[in-house]
């Protein structure tokens, strides 16, 4: 996209930033998120917002800007928690440290009914994360909207600077996207964000950086690749599509990759690496372990298919991009940790032949590509499932009559959750194996088997998880299935543990 009049944030470190970037994009224009090494070299945009971020503005090595370049823009900018400190240091005024810290909901009482808090309730509900507090307020500063204590928590500065204390992007901010739109409406003239216009961008790029060159990418059935994949083939490229088969896929896991893509009208070629992968993973219990040999296999398996590639493509999203950046590392560091043949990725890059098109979308603005391209609904709203495969949901040794039987749970479960039409309500479920046997009773004989656990969650962004309630009939249901079919299972249990403090997967 065009970097003139776009909406940049500046990146001091908060873990929503990301959230930013994705509210402005919501409401219908571009935004870019960036590293503030960058500043003030970050084009032409139409209004700037400053992130939250963890450190204290009294910190010897806090985050600062050119505040001066930061006014030369002349746009309206908007200080988020940290920002709104920065913001209000700058102007003349100081921060101090609060006298307990805010974690967690307040009431939002603004002093003004349009401007920013234009249409906003005067008791709506905000979410803040800070331990410090503005103190002395520079002679330009009014105070806008205070908290239920009556302490300052959005300020303005002049005409076009913004500050608020708590954080508009989070859910918890019951009215914070209509908070944002406020604030860019002050903007003017803003880049919009129509997937259509992507798209066509997109594919206009990618012929003119390939030209006939071959385009090698590797695709796995899941969401990115598949797009990536089909936008390279609607481009009009030589793309040569390869599918790695580790064997630790879901049940009939590549017989649906494989129909899946004839369906789309793009070839793929499947390598079959299944005996080699159980091979190297035979008796290695622990889980850092096991990511390792399949990460490592997997791309030595891959460049043993791909041969001499005169361009590679991936899958990368912005969140990946934005990780690889806030933690001061590229993304050719952030491969070379995982995989031994990274030369070769680093010789493509260093010639400019890796081609990552989808490096500025999150995931829910590529299934939104993908429909935009053509792609069947089902194929586009497929359950997210991790590189390791099975392997991550099998603590323990990996053994092929265990993922067999995760296998046959995954399938009953998934199977009756699409049944009672609630595959599409969730957005990740699967069923993994607990490594303890425990005694049961099939028959008119005493069992000792393994247990199943079933997961089913709910996020927006996997950085956070819930638990979903299922109607007790699905589980019902799936459980007496599982009991019923599955040989070498006679317990079944539920997770209800939200991430944090557990993760998605079990290992």
């Amino acid at each position: 996209m065009q970097e003139i009049n776009h909406v940049a944030v500046l990146d001091f470190g908060s873990q929503y930033t990301q959230l930013i970037v994705r509210r402005v994009r919501e409401l219908g224009y571009f935004a870019k998120l960036y590293a503030l090494e960058d500043f003030p070299n970050i084009g032409k945009p139409g209004a700037i917002i400053l992130s939250g971020g963890p450190k204290s503005t009294s910190e010897p090595d806090a985050p600062d800007l050119d505040f001066e370049a930061l006014k030369g823009f002349g746009v309206p900018v908007l200080g988020v928690c940290y920002g709104m400190q920065l913001l209000n240091i700058k102007f003349g005024g100081s921060v101090k440290a609060s006298n307990r810290r805010e974690y967690g909901p307040a009431t939002l009482v603004p002093g003004e009914s349009s401007g920013l808090y234009e249409g906003v309730s005067k008791d709506s509900q905000v979410w803040m994360s800070h331990s410090d507090t503005v103190e002395n307020l520079p002679a330009c500063a009014v105070v806008i909207a205070a908290n239920q204590h009556g302490t300052p928590v959005s300020l303005k500065w002049g005409e076009s600077f913004y500050g608020i204390q708590f954080h508009p992007e989070v859910t918890h901010s019951h009215e914070g996207n209509r908070i944002l739109h406020n604030f860019l409406l002050t903007a003017g003239e803003l880049e919009p964000f129509h997937i259509e216009d992507f798209k066509r961008e997109l594919i206009e790029g990618i012929k003119q950086t390939v030209g006939s060159k071959q385009v090698v990418c590797g695709v796995s059935g899941g969401v990115d690749s598949t797009v990536l994949a089909v936008l390279l083939h609607e481009a009009g490229v030589n793309v040569r599509a390869i599918y790695v088969d580790h064997g630790l896929m879901r049940k009939d896991e590549t017989a649906e990759v494989q129909n899946n893509f004839h369906r789309m009208g793009v070839e793929i070629e499947t390598i079959d690496a299944s005996e080699r992968f159980l091979g190297a993973l035979a008796g290695v219990a622990d889980p850092e372990a096991k990511r390792k040999i399949i990460g490592e296999l997997f791309i030595d398996t891959f460049w043993d298919a791909v041969g001499d590639a005169e361009m590679l493509a991936q899958g990368t999203l912005y969140p990946d991009v934005i990780e690889s950046a806030s933690n001061a590392k590229s993304k050719a560091s952030k491969i070379k940790t995982h995989h031994n043949r990274v030369d070769r990725i680093l010789e493509l890059q260093a010639q400019g032949k890796v081609l990552e098109p989808l490096a500025e979308l999150f995931k829910d603005e590529v299934r939104a590509l993908g429909a935009s391209l053509g792609i069947a609904h089902d194929i586009l709203w497929r359950h997210p499932f991790p590189g390791p495969g099975l392997a991550v949901r099998c603590p323990g040794d990996i053994t092929k009559e265990k993922l067999d039987i995760i296998r046959e749970c995954d399938a009953i479960f998934i199977g009756k959750l699409k049944e009672h039409g609630w595959y599409e309500k969730v957005w990740q479920a699967y069923a993994g194996l607990i490594p303890v046997k425990t005694v049961g009773v099939k028959g008119d004989e005493r069992s000792y088997e393994w247990s199943t656990n079933l997961r089913a969650v709910v996020s927006d962004d996997a950085m956070t998880a819930d638990w979903v309630e299922l109607p007790s009939q699905i589980l019902r249901e799936t459980s007496n299935r599982i009991l019923n079919e599955v040989r070498g299972i006679n317990r079944v249990l539920y997770d209800i543990s939200t991430k944090p403090p557990a993760s998605i997967e079990w290992e």
